[in-house]
């Protein structure tokens, strides 16, 4: 196997949490030779930490005059994913870019067309495919078990856990929303996915911001992103919608940084017209069905996976090897910013929005 030069760019927390560690462990697969953020003391700091033979750098299109780089792994803010994405496809570099995709459909299209003009391959990080549960429920669907899927809910709710308030998570210019692109992205996809990735046709939806003045915490998921005192708060707190696709299926969804429910969950719920499942927090699926007339529950509890961004990272490896077939392709990702974007159109308006 082929041992890939890679720049990260950006090195905040989302690279130190989930790509660093996934890195450390495929040292024979990946040689990380560039670190880039805006920030020189963090670049630097992060290089002496992790990746001492690396070269620093703060503006990312000094990395990508490099002729020796295979790809880059994008882990900016929002705003910044297909700005990078796309400048750094006509570099002739692979991408791979943390979630969400772009912060509009017409940057998430814009990203695709790069990717297919330059023959270079484009995937976004989609983590919860890669947990032992989920590659579980997926394994029963595809089996024809579950027969037709139908109907379903997905969401994550936190009843308190804003991220990185007053900074890029909280400013609608730089994050392009609240959970709903922050959170969303993750169980939506997981529902679709395991849907069997119909095509969105319709979508209907509503956002509310009212917990900007509360501090309180409960999730660790707050000490993401850097608080910045008296900035900005301009994105939802609570989003739920309803997505129609051209199978007939349906999905309910609902996201919430701050919200008063029990407790923080994330889950996934299928209806098919032979079985059922819930999938919750990533270490328990149950499933739902009939056996002989006699209703039957069954569970099966995982440990909890820590490492699906690791698995993803080492699929991104795969495919480029040639050993795999992309799970994820750029259209997944247009189309997952055309069902967020249409969530937004439809809370502003009151009327449902068809893609």
């Amino acid at each position: 196997m082929k041992t890939y030069r890679i720049a990260i760019i950006g090195c905040g927390g989302i690279n130190r949490w989930a790509h660093t560690p996934a890195y450390l462990k495929m040292k024979d697969r990946v040689e990380v030779v560039a670190l880039c953020d805006i920030l020189p003391d963090r670049v630097k700091a992060f290089r002496d930490e992790f990746f001492p033979q690396a070269e620093t750098y703060t503006d990312y299109r000094e990395v990508l005059k490099r002729d020796d780089l295979d790809y880059v792994d994008i882990c900016t803010p929002n705003y910044l994913h297909a700005e990078i994405a796309i400048a750094a496809l006509k570099s002739g570099k692979h991408v791979f870019c943390e979630k969400p995709d772009a912060v509009s459909p017409e940057l998430a299209m814009a990203m695709k067309a790069a990717s297919e003009e330059t023959g270079k391959t484009l995937m976004i990080m989609r983590n919860n495919r890669f947990a032992t549960i989920s590659q579980s429920a997926k394994h029963f669907i595809d089996s024809g078990a579950m027969g037709r899927i139908y109907a379903g809910r997905c969401g994550w709710q936190r009843r308190r856990g804003i991220p990185g308030k007053g900074g890029w998570f909280t400013t609608k210019a730089q994050s392009g929303g609240g959970p709903l692109i922050d959170l969303g992205v993750h169980m939506i996809d997981l529902a679709i996915w395991l849907m069997g990735n119909p095509t969105p046709v319709a979508v209907s939806g509503n956002t509310y911001c009212e917990f900007a003045n509360s501090d309180s915490s409960d999730s660790v998921n707050s000490n993401f992103g850097d608080s910045v005192e008296g900035g900005t708060f301009d994105v939802e707190d609570l989003a739920m919608g309803f997505i129609r696709f051209d199978n007939g299926a349906v999905l309910q969804i609902e996201f919430s940084w701050a919200s008063n429910v029990k407790e923080e969950r994330r889950f996934v719920e299928l209806r098919g017209t032979k079985a059922g499942l819930t999938w919750q927090n990533a270490d328990s699926l149950e499933i739902y069905g009939e056996d002989r007339g006699q209703l039957t529950n069954t569970q099966y509890v995982g440990s909890l996976c820590d490492n699906g961004h690791q698995e993803n990272l080492r699929h991104f490896l795969d495919v480029l090897d040639g050993k795999a077939s992309p799970c994820f392709v750029p259209q997944q990702g247009v189309d997952m910013i055309k069902i967020l974007a249409a969530v937004y159109e439809s809370a502003r308006t009151g009327k449902e929005v068809q893609l």
